[in-house]
């Protein structure tokens, strides 16, 4: 059997490469994306066309979703199969999610809660894995100098969002403060600024209402506080104020407040949360940062900085090294474990993780791994785990034998494939 994996350099594309290989699959690869970015949705068209014209293709795979791959793929009803890895992908608003050829699978439940109503039997739940015999072939190499290299208190490995944060980038009114007067009220000057500007920009008062509605997001965990509390006019101003906003006409609904919520907000929260949390903990512990960020936002307080990490020759080192493993999921990811989480545990690595409604269907917290929902719960734990050694190593090797057990690319490819075979007539 042949398949085609369409490839835009996605660090999962190699683990799941393998396991169709090692399942007897032939994988044919498309890569021009690879390499040019600005391949359009009907040149991804043409190529998948030509594949599907020449050879006998079993199914086209990608990581997210291609609404191009997904019409090709419909014409010649050929299954187009794909698994999300990221929140949000803007591309499920597109008409071609209804699709009958279609089998898509979401990672995160709230995402797919969210989506499946659009094509109910071809839209399926599937968490992400990890890859723990890869890992173990670094990890077992790993040298005394490896270990003082990448050891440290508390490690994280990550980005810090200020390059990837759309809302930083917006056009926006300068707060004012003007003292008020008889013959000219405080908000004059605001309102003659904002009505003088020819160009979309963000009001004072949608400025503050994002900044309050992040300061009450960061305090509360397992619950996604955005979408629902943004006002009509907040969604508008942030849409308006980009000029390169997700907007398509071939979409089945308003992907405005979803978009808003988690590609715009969501991504300042992010940031926000990130640099606050390396921020305190830096205070108490030592810290250490693997980010191709710009780190100057944090200063010289107590975080190290070490620069990017290789995703395959580094990052193991680095889980499998550190005393604890911060993860700070992304606030799109609203129920779903990150990659990180996996991979992590994948790694033999200690990990403290921000709590995610589905981590209870899969590990025991406090047995496999540690969660906290809060800041001060978070300095508290990392203190605690630091001072218990024999606990924190007993809690990293149950996450791993559960997750190198339950929680592989061979098992979830091949729960996949199961799927496949159900619903492909």
């Amino acid at each position: 059997m042949e398949i085609l994996f369409y490839r835009y350099n996605n660090i999962c594309e190699p683990d799941i490469i393998q396991v169709f290989t090692d399942f007897g699959v032939t994988v044919l690869t498309e890569e021009a994306e690879m390499t040019d970015k600005r391949i359009t949705p009907k040149q991804c068209a043409a190529l998948i066309t030509k594949w599907l014209t020449e050879r006998p293709i079993a199914f086209v795979f990608s990581i997210n979703f291609y609404p191009a791959i997904s019409y090709t793929c419909n014409h010649f009803r050929v299954p187009y199969v794909c698994w999300s890895v990221d929140s949000p992908v803007p591309e499920l608003f597109s008409n071609a999610l209804r699709n009958e050829w279609n089998r898509v699978f979401l990672f995160d439940r709230a995402q797919y809660d969210f989506f499946s109503h659009v094509n109910p039997e071809r839209i399926f739940y599937l968490p992400l894995a990890t890859n723990a015999g890869r890992w173990e072939n670094v990890i077992l190499n790993m040298t005394d100098e490896d270990f003082a290299k990448y050891g440290a208190d508390v490690s994280f490995v990550g980005s810090l969002y200020t390059e990837k944060c759309r809302y930083d980038r917006l056009p926006r009114v300068p707060h004012f403060h003007a003292a008020k007067t008889a013959s000219q009220p405080a908000g004059a000057d605001r309102a003659a600024a904002e009505s003088a500007s020819s160009v979309p920009c963000l009001s004072a008062y949608t400025q503050g209402f994002v900044e309050g509605l992040i300061e009450a997001q960061l305090r509360v965990y397992g619950c996604n506080l955005i979408a629902d509390s943004l006002p009509a006019r907040v969604i508008d101003e942030i849409a308006e104020a980009d000029p390169d906003f997700y907007e398509s006409d071939d979409t089945y609904g308003d992907a405005r407040r979803y978009l808003v919520a988690h590609q715009y907000i969501g991504m300042k929260l992010a940031s926000v949360e990130r640099i606050r949390t390396l921020l305190r903990l830096g205070e108490h512990f030592q810290v250490a940062l693997y980010t191709r960020s710009n780190p100057s936002i944090l200063g010289q307080v107590g975080v190290d900085v070490r620069g990017g990490a290789d995703t395959f020759t580094e990052m193991p080192k680095i889980f499998h090294a550190s005393k604890i493993n911060l993860n700070m999921t992304m606030r799109p990811i609203e129920t779903g474990l990150s990659l990180r989480v996996w991979d992590v545990l994948g790694c033999g690595g200690f990990l403290m993780t921000n709590y995610q409604a589905e981590i209870p269907e899969y590990f025991e917290i406090g047995r496999d791994l540690e969660t906290y929902s809060s800041m001060e719960e978070l300095e508290q734990k990392v203190r605690y785990y630091l001072a218990h050694e024999e606990e924190r190593i007993g809690i990293a090797i149950n996450g791993y034998e559960k997750t190198a057990k339950h929680h592989t690319y061979e098992l979830r490819i091949a729960e996949m494939i199961r799927i496949l075979n159900e619903t492909t007539p």
